[in-house]
């Protein structure tokens, strides 16, 4: 490979853990895509791997929104990887000086960053050709026309697609904020003194100013797919999108606002179906629940939340519980629980003896096993999306919703695998707080000290492949893990409905979704999926 040229080495955010800079690539070499990890419905409409190539003057952003993307990407199902050269760099270079580092007539720096540029390429390429991801950010400054020529033959050689993203901010505000709030914390200045690193740092950008090129809609680059994000999103501009993946990238990125606000996430209040053990429906809440629901209204009103917007699903518990707060909110259909389908209204007790097929197969994969007649968690996850773009671009929002749905929602801040998701815990009567900031989500959880049952099933034990009979296992995006018949019924939504349709005769399985019963006794609802623990009887 050709070597680098031009001022493209990167900002300074966090990144995959830095290597040496010569090492052989195979000890590096995974299972390959034998074993590549569970896709979603999205991933399958990416047939050619993707480079996003970020683009920008230091502060402008860049390792945020790569961030951000890959978040969003891996929580679709699409397997996405960040690629920051400031991690390349700082293992090179051990000890960080100043500015004189990033000066373009620095021959021995320059030669520093054109290695960590090319060792990071041969990364993504391992990771995109052997590793089983699909999408590669590769988070640098690119300021150059010569340094973003180079990258797209290495794409070409690879046939990769490329998406270049070009932050562009004039703001001195922003930019300041920007400094002040990332790259004090930055390895770059263990020291942390705020006048020093705001003068060191704004002599960087200024090295990068003298050979930055951004991107020429007109001209040089109008036959690349690219979008301008321009100050923090005020403006943008998009130019040549290729296909389905590139589109949902924009789509985020003109969702995504940067501004101060906190999300309140909590479950409706303990229902009667709770008490009972069992799973969906439309029940009422308990006495405890309506407990809870005023507790909540004094948290809210103690909070003292500015321009707060409360929003429900339209089911019976998450209504009752916002109608106590006796303030204005909307109602979210896509915010309904995950449908049970056959297995509404039962406990899991009766699943297992009724559906004891269903009952292993979800044990088995619970993310991606599909109820029959209902949804799974890939299901609902594909369901919520909008519901996230929304919290993306509202202020202070209270979401009063459902165990299956706020799974998907924490998994979504708190960057949270498939794997992991379906066994987060979502105690009832407890709100957590999720306050974005710089390249994550601060967590606050507040106990409003209302007892309830506890609903939570903890991740099996070892549910191996020989429970399952093997004509049931199948799973991808199209046929997801379930039985062979799925059985297509109205929802049911109380005990007082019309019996549900049964089932045919070869079918004999399903299991669990929102609601179980015992008391609360590990509020740690972002804990890693207690894997050592037993299911609950």
């Amino acid at each position: 490979m050709s070597s680098l040229a031009g001022g493209g080495d990167p900002g300074s955010g966090d990144g995959d853990p830095p290597r040496a800079a010569e090492r052989p690539t195979d000890s590096r070499k995974t299972e390959g895509r034998a074993n590549e990890k569970k896709c979603s419905w999205a991933s399958y409409m990416t047939n050619t791997s993707t480079m996003i190539v970020m683009i920008g003057l230091p502060a402008r952003g860049k390792t945020y929104m790569s961030k951000k993307l890959t978040r969003y990407l891996n929580w679709i199902g699409v397997p996405t990887k960040v690629f920051n050269l400031g991690e390349y760099r700082r293992e090179a270079v051990q000890s960080y000086k100043s500015y004189d580092f990033f000066r373009h007539d620095n021959a021995e720096a320059m030669k520093i960053r054109k290695q960590c540029a090319l060792i990071a390429l041969q990364d993504v390429k391992v990771y995109l050709n052997e590793e089983g991801g699909q999408i590669a950010v590769f988070d640098a400054t690119n300021t150059t026309q010569e340094r973003r020529d180079l990258i797209l033959g290495f794409a070409q050689e690879n046939s990769y697609k490329v998406f270049f993203v070009e932050s562009i901010c004039d703001d001195p505000d922003v930019i300041a904020e920007n400094i002040m709030d990332v790259k004090v914390s930055s390895p770059d200045y263990p020291e942390r003194n705020r006048e020093s690193v705001m003068e060191d740092f704004l002599k960087r950008i200024e090295c990068y100013k003298v050979t930055y090129q951004p991107l020429d809609p007109d001209q040089h680059d109008k036959d690349r797919s690219f979008i301008q994000v321009i100050n923090v999103g005020q403006r943008f501009l998009v130019n040549r999108v290729q296909d389905y993946i590139q589109s949902k990238i924009v789509y985020y990125l003109m969702n995504i606002h940067v501004h101060s606000h906190s999300i309140y996430l909590c479950r409706h209040g303990e229902s009667d179906h709770n008490i009972q053990g069992l799973i969906g429906g439309d029940a009422g809440l308990s006495a405890r629940g309506k407990e809870f629901a005023r507790a909540l209204r004094g948290f809210v009103e103690n909070q003292k939340i500015v321009g707060l917007k409360v929003w429900t699903s339209q089911l019976k518990r998450t209504i009752q519980t916002a109608e106590a707060l006796g303030v204005p909110y909307e109602q979210w259909k896509i915010l309904n629980e995950i449908d049970a389908g056959v297995c509404e209204e039962m406990s899991y007790e009766m699943i297992r003896d009724k559906y004891p097929e269903e009952y292993a197969m979800r044990d088995q994969d619970k993310y991606h096993y599909r109820y029959p007649g209902g949804e799974s968690y890939q299901d609902l996850v594909q369901r919520l999306e909008p519901v996230i773009m929304e919290l993306e671009r509202q202020g202070n929002v209270l979401v009063v919703c459902h165990q299956a749905v706020m799974r998907c929602l924490l998994a979504y801040f708190l960057d949270k695998s498939a794997d992991d998701l379906p066994y987060l815990k979502c105690p009832l009567h407890v709100v957590l707080k999720l306050t974005p900031v710089a390249y994550g989500c601060k967590v606050d959880m507040f106990d409003l000290k209302v007892e309830a049952v506890n609903t939570h099933r903890n991740r099996p034990l070892a549910c191996g492949r020989h429970d399952v009979p093997p004509a049931l296992l199948r799973r991808n995006s199209f046929t997801p893990m379930s039985s062979q018949d799925q059985v297509k019924r109205p929802r049911l939504f109380s005990v007082g409905n019309p019996p549900r349709t049964p089932l045919p005769p070869a079918l004999d399985s399903t299991q669990e979704s929102d609601e179980f019963t015992e008391k609360p006794e590990n509020l740690n609802c972002f804990a890693p999926a207690d894997s050592d623990d037993s299911i609950q009887k």
